[in-house]
């Protein structure tokens, strides 16, 4: 007695799956075990010639495309579709403990269904219902993965009672000339080929397209093939012809025969794949090796956020803050721990502005740089830090521009054409990013910044060290209809015009003089105010949390949103700080747009000439003139009574 063998399928994964995979995992999936519908495909088997002209013959392989996880991919004439279940795990343990047996029997119970239902003979595709079983780790690009393709064993096999090499000349026509992709056929009369849905056990016979090149063994396919022609047709011997289009020669005609006193109860069924190794078990596909690094480095930034919203903050909006453009003004101690938490919550844009240049004492405070940076008289800090911004993260896009910024009290004898191109260089940089960082080391290079914010009503926030303390602080939105409503700047609780800070200055007063801590705590906290600002419904017109007692009702989902926060080190303690708008503010207020919108570049060497021009203008020296003459009034009353 000849037991009727089969050849069994070896897999392959298009290696574009994987990636497709990833996204859905990082992006739909998440944390989720939920099965998913898959789609792959067979085709015929094929020849082809070596470099010594010898023939041979090629098996087919069952292939998952890289569109595997689209339902609707079309599949082109001559591929032999199959759905099946993928299920992902979450871990490399559930993915070895998880129960196996159990889904496999659950993909076998979907062919019975198909196959009592009649389902199977509308659509024979059902019969190919596979299972793929995987485990994606993420970090390293490795994917585990097994398949199973479910075939139902008798109690007793199928035996092979007479093969048939040479197929009739008609016979051979008619399967040729098949208009229709059918994977399972049947042939009436030996002229006409039709679906399998027509089979009439009188005067038909059953085909399929057999992806083998054994000479003696048939396909996969023929397994589940006879479970339905025993199910439905009741048939225990019958004859089929094993098609293989592009090796016609190699095609032939088995006679099978199933015992009587065999049957298909119990639902026993066979087909985990083996590995390269030809044990049970499954197999393994690293694409790190193959991976561009940067690609990989770029995914991997991605995922460790998305893993923050798989399990805390789903609502989290991760693409508004990799999509925000960044400009740091300062590329000093607060400008590098900037850059790097910004880079470390996924923003792909950071410009820098600085025109000083890296010094040796700047590496052990300033992460972006190093000692070679401070060799020869210094690099360029602006362009310097956005190089190394690159090495740290490749897929970021960063500039650095060597510009100086105009400062009240700073008049020098600087052209009319060069200080109109700084003007409409920083103009332009703050217009075409979304957020800016004041980062600089006094008070008046933030002055011009901020009016420029003002005027295109960008997010700006601010950050200044003291010795022990530090200001981190929003910008509030100039609206000018509701003036006690809105947040203020970072001038508007002062009453004089920023001055001339930094001439006749001792070496103390020269340099940023901080406990080392400080930078990164302030730059930290400048970048996470930011961010909980982008995620707020309100975004820079946003209102002011003061207390922990806000933290539910506040609009942001990362919680409280300040105005200000005011740390002192010394203390270990912040203060959150609610300061509003100031109509006589010299930086942001109405009159100091509208002077600067009708000639920028006269009221800007004016102030540069004379600062306190912006109290003129403001009417912060009108106020000071009645203040003193009240004061003075008052003195007068006072000397009056003393008399007595």
């Amino acid at each position: 007695m000849n037991i009727l063998k089969f050849t069994p399928f070896n897999s392959s994964v298009d290696a574009s799956f994987w990636q497709s995979l990833v996204e859905k995992k990082l992006n739909i999936l998440k944390l989720s075990s939920e099965s998913q519908v898959i789609q792959g495909y067979y085709t015929h088997a094929i020849t082809a010639t070596n470099e010594e002209n010898e023939t041979l013959s090629i098996p087919s392989r069952f292939h998952i495309p890289a569109e595997g996880l689209e339902e609707d991919s079309h599949v082109k004439m001559g591929y032999y579709s199959c759905k099946g279940t993928l299920v992902n795990t979450n871990t490399i343990e559930e993915f070895r403990t998880i129960d196996k047996n159990q889904l496999f029997q659950q993909v076998t119970e979907k062919i019975q269904h198909a196959v009592h239902t009649g389902q199977a003979l509308r659509n024979p595709n059902e019969l190919g219902s596979f299972l793929l079983l995987t485990f994606a780790d993420l970090k390293k690009y490795k994917f585990y993965h097994w398949f199973g393709f479910p075939a139902f064993m008798p109690t007793e096999p199928w035996t092979l009672l007479h093969k048939q090499d040479a197929i009739g000349t008609d016979l051979i026509e008619s399967i040729k000339n098949m208009k229709d992709n059918w994977p399972f056929f049947t042939i009436k009369k030996n002229q006409h080929v039709l679906p399998l849905s027509e089979f009439d056990s009188k005067d038909c016979i059953i085909g399929f397209i057999d992806p083998a090149t054994s000479a003696d063994s048939p396909g996969w396919p023929l397994r589940n093939l006879l479970y339905l022609v025993y199910t439905v047709f009741k048939l225990r011997k019958l004859s089929i012809i094993c098609w293989r289009p592009h090796q016609i020669d190699s095609s032939f005609m088995i006679q099978v025969q199933l015992p009587e006193t065999a049957s298909y109860d119990g639902l026993k069924s066979v087909g985990w794949e083996r590995n390269v190794q030809g044990k049970l078990g499954p197999r393994l596909a690293d694409l790190g090796p193959l991976m561009d690094p940067i690609r990989l480095a770029d995914t991997s930034v991605d995922l460790n956020l998305k893993l923050m919203r798989w399990r805390l903050m789903p609502d989290l909006d991760l693409e508004k803050i990799k999509q925000t453009k960044c400009l740091l003004l300062g590329a000093g101690t607060l400008g590098c721990y900037v850059a790097r938490c910004l880079i470390g919550w996924g923003v792909r844009h950071i410009s820098f502005v600085d025109n000083g240049r890296v010094s040796f004492s700047n590496p052990v405070r300033q992460p972006l740089y190093q000692f070679e940076d401070s060799l020869h008289g210094g690099s360029v800090k602006a362009k310097s830090a956005a190089k190394n911004l690159k090495m740290i993260q490749p897929t970021v896009v960063s500039e650095g521009y060597d510009l100086s910024i105009p400062m009240p009290g700073h008049h020098a004898q600087t052209s009319d054409e060069r200080l109109t191109q700084d003007i409409d260089k920083l103009s332009g940089l703050i217009s075409d990013h979304d957020v800016v960082f004041l980062l600089t080391d006094s008070r008046e290079s933030r002055w011009f910044p901020t009016l420029l914010a003002t005027k295109y009503n960008k997010i700006v926030i601010n950050s200044a060290l003291g010795f022990d303390t530090y200001l981190v602080m929003r910008h509030g939105a100039r609206q000018h209809k509701h003036q006690q409503e809105e947040l203020g700047c970072y001038f508007c609780n002062d009453i004089v015009a920023p001055t001339d800070s930094l001439t006749d200055r001792t070496l103390d007063q020269q340099c940023t003089v901080t406990r080392p801590g400080l930078a990164a705590i302030a730059g930290a906290l400048a970048v996470e105010l930011m961010v909980s600002l982008l995620q707020h419904p309100d975004g820079i017109n946003a209102k002011a949390d003061m207390s922990s007692k806000q933290t539910q009702s506040s609009g942001s989902i990362l919680g409280l949103l300040p105005h200000q926060i005011r740390g002192f080190l010394g203390q270990f303690s912040n203060m959150l700080i609610v300061g509003q708008a100031y109509e006589k503010c010299t930086a942001c207020s109405e009159k100091i747009l509208n002077a600067y919108s009708k000639n920028h570049l006269s009221f800007v060497k004016q102030v540069l000439k004379d600062p306190l021009y912006l109290e003129e203008i403001t009417g912060l020296a009108a106020m000071k003139k009645e203040s003193e003459s009240l004061l003075d009034d008052w003195d007068v009353e006072n000397d009056d009574e003393d008399d007595f």
